[in-house]
């Protein structure tokens, strides 16, 4: 069975409507670490920064339930890891939402909204299921250093 979830680029206020949103689906036993990362390939970003999971959209350093990335690599936290937390576990209401920040820096912010279990036999998971809008780019417009530059 697979869990189908949208994820929604969303701003500092939790604003949604208007915003780029991917469809995904995960294996319902796939942990939040593999949630994150088909979420963050699903809008081209990079798994290359800290992450975590909170139930306050608006902000999240007053969250009751969170699960972060630095848990697992050791440091001391309010929130447990997301390697060991399953999606099965933490997502089990439709409709149920959480913020998944991503890069403390810069504080990329997806609204993920857990929308329904599904059937997506013989179908390889995590996939994306529908995608609306354009992804930002996750480094603010940099180029890499094989692009030429035109001012």
């Amino acid at each position: 069975m697979a869990k189908i979830f949208k994820i929604t680029l969303t701003d500092w206020n939790g604003a949604v409507r208007g915003k780029p949103y991917r469809k995904i689906a995960v294996q319902e036993n796939a942990s939040l670490y593999d949630l994150a990362e088909a979420a963050l390939s699903a809008f081209d970003f990079d798994m290359d920064h800290s992450f975590g999971f909170y139930d306050n959209l608006k902000n999240w350093a007053r969250s009751e339930e969170g699960y972060e990335l630095f848990a697992d690599i050791g440091d001391k936290m309010n929130f447990p890891g997301v390697k060991k937390a399953k999606v099965s576990k933490v997502f089990h209401t439709p409709k149920q939402k959480m913020l998944l920040l991503f890069d403390y820096g810069d504080e990329w912010r997806f609204v993920v909204q857990y929308l329904e279990d599904g059937n997506l036999r013989g179908t390889k998971l995590p996939v994306l299921l529908d995608s609306k809008g354009k992804a930002p780019d996750q480094y603010g417009g940099f180029f890499d250093e094989d692009d030429e530059y035109e001012p």
